[in-house]
């Protein structure tokens, strides 16, 4: 069983539409998804009541004291890939993800106060072991050049930068209302686009046949 974690200490910035997104992609993909919510705003929860599609994915709110009693069930139950979504502003619950995280994706706006943010999300990831993890540049404006500058920010901080931007397209929010996602609600989109090349940057790396030592670390950490 693959996880993922997106994470973020900031909220709006697309952390539950990047979740979202990427676990409708791998259903669709033929793997069993299960997201795990730990916001206690639980929108991911919440899209998973509006979707009404039983086990597709399967969504859970849970606290983070919780979390790897879920993914103990998870894993007994033959789920391929968790994803956990974050609240925004929560350490703890950050931490705690990316402690088990094979991959941790961290979303961030194209704008200063986002990516000012990223200095305590380096702290988290330090304590949690430093699992891979990249920043996915989100909900950028369709015109300028504030998320090429925003990368170029991004690598200067020592932050590996997902290839794909997320623009920021009307299809996420249409979708989302009515428990679907960019890829279901408007396939051929744009939006859609951009998501299936997320979740295949995602895929590719999860499923590396050299495990990474963080992957090494969470075997050992199962086993004992």
């Amino acid at each position: 069983m693959k996880i993922l974690a997106v994470i973020g200490q900031k909220g709006g910035n697309a952390k539950t539409t990047t979740a979202l997104g990427v676990a409708v992609a791998a259903t669709a993909a033929g793997k069993t998804v299960a997201v795990i919510d730990l916001d206690p705003q639980p929108s991911a929860a919440n899209w998973g009541d509006r979707r009404g599609i039983a086990d597709s994915p399967a969504v859970i709110a849970c606290p983070a004291a919780r979390l790897r009693p879920v993914l103990d069930g998870a894993r007994n139950q033959g789920v391929d890939l968790v994803i956990i979504d974050t609240p925004g502003k929560s350490a703890d619950a950050s931490i705690e993800a990316a402690k088990v995280a094979d991959m941790v994706l961290l979303p961030v706006q194209p704008h200063l106060g986002d990516i000012e943010t990223l200095r305590n999300v380096k702290d988290i990831l330090t304590l949690a072991g430093n699992p891979r993890a990249a920043v996915v540049v989100s909900r950028a404006r369709l015109q300028g050049r504030r998320h090429i500058e925003a990368v170029e920010a991004v690598k200067t901080m020592g932050f590996e930068v997902c290839p794909v931007v997320m623009f920021d397209r009307a299809a996420h929010y249409d979708a989302g209302m009515v428990g679907k996602t960019a890829t279901e609600f408007a396939p051929g989109s744009k939006a859609a686009e951009e998501m299936l090349s997320l979740y295949s940057y995602t895929n590719s790396v999860l499923y590396e046949t050299r495990a990474t030592n963080h992957e090494e670390a969470n075997r050992a950490r199962r086993r004992a």
